[in-house]
Formats: C-alpha cells, structure tokens, sequence
C-alpha cells in the first residue's frame, strides 16, 4: 500500500474535490471523526468545514495547514469499506493525528479502490503537529498494516517498477530520441485523449511537441507525425524525429484509432463532469491565472493554457491525472471555452458560469487577503509539479502505472526535499 501525504493552505478546496466525488456519485464518505454530524447523515463541504473551523482559528502560524493524504493498496487486493476504515483509523493514530477532525472519502471513479483523508496538522491550541521524519513513519505504518490486513506488500513489486517511470525530456541530458521513446510508446496505455491537440497538451508537460506532415510517396500523399524536443520554456531544443522510430503506437494511424476509442469510452463519462465542477469551481473562486492554476494542481489537474504572438489565449487544455484523461475546454463544456479565459484574465470580463452545487460560500473565519499563496498539492508530488512564472510545466517527475507510486518513490521525494533545504540553507 502507497500513502502520499499532501499539505496546503486550502482546506476548502480540499473538502470540495473529494465531496464532488460524492455530489457525482463517484465516492462516499466512509468514516468521519470528530465531525459534527448532520440530521440526514449527508453533508456539504461548509458542513463538513464547521468542524475544522476551531483548529484554523487557533492557528498560530502554520501556513499549510490542512493534511490531504491518500492511501492506495495494490490494484489486485480487494478492500471492503470496514477494512478501510480500520486501516484509516489506525494510520492516523500511528501518524499522530487520530485525535484530530479528519473525513475519510472512498473514491470509485476509478478501478483502483483507494481512499482520501482530509485533516488538519494543528491541533486545538493552535499548535503544529509535529512531521518529524513523516515520510519514513508513513512508510512503517503502511507496512504494518499491510501485514495486519494480508495485503500485497509494495516493497515486493519495487525492482519491477523501475522499467514503468518515465520522465521529461532533458535534451542535455543527451540520447534524446531514447528519452522520448520512453514516453511516447507507453502514454496511450495510461491516458485517454480525443484530439492531436489535446495529446500534444500532455505531451508539453513531458517537454515533447508533436507536429504532423504531409509528403508525396510514389505518388501518393501520405501524412506521418514528427516528434520534437522542447526546453523547459517550451521551445524546440533539437531536431525532430519521425514516429516511425518509436514503434506503430507513436505513429498516426495508431493515435487515431486511440482517439475514436477515447470518444467512445468518455461519451457520459461521470469524469467529465466530476473535472467540470472542479475547474467551475476555481473559476469562480479565483481571479488570476495563477490562482486557477495552483487550485487545481491541488487536484492533480494541469492546465495548459497556449497563447499567439500577442499574448491572446487561442486554446487551454485541462489534464487529470486522477483519471487520466485529457479535454479541451470547449470539449469539458462551452463556457469553459478558450474565449472565456482570455475575456477574463486578459480583459477582466468575468464570465457567467453556473455555480456547480456543490459550491457554498467559505467560512468567514479568514480573509483570503490572509491567506498564504498556495503551492501544488505534496498529494500528487509523484508528477513532481513545478511551474515556470507564465504557468507551464517545468518537470513531471515519474509517471508510474496502476500503482501510482511506490516506496522508492516516497524516500526519493524525501531525497529531494533534503537537498532543497540544503540548498535554502546554503544560500541564506
């Protein structure tokens, strides 16, 4: 079992991703601990905030208060809700926070049964919980509790899951063409996308751009794809190379045929309007491109958003990584169009979109003036999301398959977290 633990400042948009999972009919509250409760048993996210509402006030000054951690079995072990809720409880007591308000959500959108944790870290005088070696006890409590609960232990698939990252390319890094490979062969098993456009919006994120081509053959004309390296701003680092040499999934026939099957498979699909609801959300919550994008990034969802020489948004494009598909804006609903974005954040015309009902006004224990500037959820950091300042992604670091993570991959994070506040300390 993989824990990933997220820490921000946005308590509310974590209640609010996974209660739309419920509004959608695409998970259920399994356990609620110290929450106040509700006459119908049913709750709404400013319901479910009241309780927390106490922890916030008394903060004294943790900025990333609010806790957002999933834990995720392996695909093949079957786990009843009951079993979920003892593993949530007992991962909390262990963790130190069985004593806190926290709300466990089981996620069914996907065939991965796996289950989120929102709480917060400060207790009730206002005082941090201590995080001191977190990721090390978080990775003990998940094997003790695969042994209590006869689950298949991550640490036995480790050596196997080295062969299923890949990564960005780095053109410096040299043998650029085997780095692409690595990419561009496996995306169609993990992702569904409808469009060359919306698959070269996931490809950006991997530093990659594909372009197609036409030429005479025989006297025939023929079309095939280019596949070209990009640096970290987006722009074209080396030569291209055509898809032909990475195998018939990267090349067009292979990709079109992907696209008619994405189309079929997400017609009505429930995730469709599970990301809609997210990404209204944070339209309506924020006013800034850079705000939109960070909410969302708490989510697991990129946003790519692709401007013309004078800077107007011609296309935006929204990736969740939660169920790994990929819309167009237009696509995802009409209002959410490329139009609408560049109205708003280039000439401050805020659209008139429907709330989704799951939006309700926040506590008015803070001013959103107070609150610190939020950063990508830790939740998600297995994408390693980091963000240049005009909103691109600058790395993607490990993409794994069903799992979605992995021990080695949480010491790695820990590996990396050290070398960064080295790093700070060097330069103070």
């Amino acid at each position: 079992m993989i824990a990933k633990i997220g820490r921000s400042g946005n308590l509310y948009g974590a209640l609010a991703y996974n209660q739309l999972k419920v509004e959608n009919e695409n998970g259920k509250i399994l356990f609620a601990n110290k929450i106040i409760e509700t006459p119908t048993g049913a709750y709404t996210v400013a319901q479910l905030a009241q309780s927390f509402a106490p922890y916030l006030i008394a903060n004294r000054n943790t900025e990333k208060h609010t806790l957002h951690i999933s834990l995720n079995p392996d695909p093949k072990d079957k786990v009843s809700d009951d079993r979920f809720r003892q593993m949530a409880e007992e991962y909390m007591r262990e963790m130190g926070y069985g004593e806190q308000p926290f709300v466990v959500f089981k996620h069914t959108d996907i065939d991965r049964s796996h289950i989120h944790i929102v709480s917060v870290c400060v207790d009730e005088q206002g005082k941090k919980i201590s995080d001191k070696f977190e990721k090390m006890r978080s990775m003990n409590v998940c094997r003790e509790l695969e042994r209590q609960h006869g689950l298949i232990p991550a640490t036995d698939k480790e050596h196997k899951q080295n062969d299923k990252i890949f990564r960005p390319v780095g053109y410096r890094a040299g043998d650029v063409k085997s780095q692409i490979a690595s990419v561009v062969r496996h995306l169609p098993n993990y992702y569904q996308y409808q469009t060359l456009g919306e698959y070269n919006a996931l490809l950006s994120l991997f530093n990659i751009t594909t372009e197609k081509v036409e030429g005479e053959l025989q006297g025939k004309m023929q079309q095939g794809l280019l596949y070209i390296p990009l640096n970290e701003k987006g722009e074209r680092a080396g030569h291209p190379f055509k898809a032909s040499l990475f195998g018939k999934s990267a090349g067009l026939p292979a990709l079109e045929l992907h696209f008619a099957k994405c189309k079929t498979a997400l017609k009505d699909s429930p995730t469709k309007q599970t990301l809609k609801s997210a990404v209204t959300i944070a339209l309506k919550t924020t006013s800034a491109e850079q705000a939109f994008k960070k909410q969302l990034a708490e989510q697991g969802i990129n946003v790519v958003v692709r401007r013309n020489d004078t800077g107007r948004i011609y296309g935006i494009t929204f990736i969740d990584h939660n169920s790994k598909t990929v819309w167009n804006g237009s696509r995802l609903e009409k209002e959410l169009s490329a139009n609408t974005f560049n109205d708003y954040w280039n000439n401050n015309i805020k659209p008139d979109i429907k709330e989704p009902a799951v939006l309700e006004p926040k506590l008015s224990t803070s001013n959103d003036a107070d609150l610190p500037a939020e950063e990508p959820h830790h939740l998600f950091d297995f994408l390693a999301i980091d963000k240049h300042e005009d909103g691109l992604i600058e790395a993607l670091g490990g993409l794994l398959s069903e799992t979605q993570g992995d021990d080695y991959e949480e010491q790695d994070f820990a590996n990396k977290m050290k070398k960064k506040r080295k790093r700070q300390r060097g330069q103070k």
